[in-house]
């Protein structure tokens, strides 16, 4: 895993889509880590993709719909 993984920053897949880490998400979101997993569980917000057994990222375009439709709301 890269240093920029370990610390919970951007993951770059290709120019059209990012990968989040959950400090970004909570940072984007301003949500808690606690908050945005109730929420998942909830089916409020959208759920990661799993990464590896341990790892899980948010889809760039998923968190940034979600906020847009709150902001709509």
């Amino acid at each position: 895993m890269s240093l920029a993984a370990q610390k919970g920053e951007v993951l770059m897949i290709d120019n059209e889509e990012r990968l989040l880490r959950i400090k970004e998400v909570s940072a984007r979101t301003g949500l808690s880590r606690s908050t945005i997993y109730l929420m998942i569980q909830r089916g409020h917000f959208p759920a990661p993709a799993h990464l590896t057994t341990r790892t899980v990222a948010w889809s760039a375009r998923a968190v940034s719909g979600w906020i847009e439709m709150k902001l709509a709301a």
